[in-house]
């Protein structure tokens, strides 16, 4: 498909995720394969919030182990209901929203605990900086998502196992987990790791409006 100027509309896949997306996808495939039948994919998905929030509510706490320990079990959870609603045949949109929005609430409250932990204005300040690139950087990916949906260039003509499309950029999913993982096991460092994301997701925005400038 083209875009307004006859530019073949095709938005970068993202860049680590891809590279490491075939081995997930394979090892979580055999994880869903052998998972009970009374496992429902939107349970893990509701698992995956619950212990998400658990994270968030551990580092308000200052739990550092329990936090992390949360946080990794709330990525895997995650990583899972997709495979298995895959596994089963019943991949859906619906749960495909439920899973973007579990995702956004776990990431908007682990920084938040985080600061209620850290109890410093400082902190607060770089909370209110990436969220504020996390709010900006949900807008430049859905709707350029919503842009590739619609002139058919979205995730099925990517081959993306996503219910859409995921336009990439300087920090996705993987670089989320590691700096997520970090945060937690080092509240100290919070100011720097905040703002380091916060960046890293300016970049991320950066990269979608020069593409969109370029291509749309």
């Amino acid at each position: 498909m083209t875009g307004n100027h006859g530019v073949s509309l095709r938005v970068p896949l993202p860049m680590l995720d891809r590279s490491l997306r075939l081995p997930k996808d394979r090892a979580l495939g055999r994880v869903a394969t052998v998972m009970p039948t009374w496992v429902s994919p939107g349970a893990l998905t509701a698992a995956a919030l619950a212990v998400g929030l658990a994270a968030a509510g551990a580092a308000a706490l200052g739990s550092t182990l329990l936090a992390v320990g949360a946080w990794l079990v709330n990525r895997l959870l995650d990583g899972l209901d997709g495979p298995l609603a895959r596994a089963r045949s019943t991949a859906s949109d619906r749960g495909g929203y439920f899973d973007m929005m579990a995702d956004t609430v776990v990431y908007a409250a682990v920084p938040l605990g985080i600061a209620v932990h850290r109890a410093d204005l400082t902190v607060w300040w770089c909370t209110a900086a990436l969220l504020a690139s996390f709010y900006v950087n949900t807008m430049s990916w859905t709707y350029l998502s919503a842009i590739a949906e619609k002139r058919a260039a979205g995730a099925a003509a990517t081959g993306e196992t996503t219910s859409v499309h995921m336009p990439g950029g300087a920090i996705e999913g993987t670089e989320t987990i590691v700096l997520f993982t970090a945060m937690l096991a080092m509240p100290g460092w919070a100011v720097p790791l905040f703002l380091t994301m916060a960046g890293l997701v300016a970049i991320t925005i950066g990269q979608r409006l020069w593409w969109a400038v370029r291509h749309l």
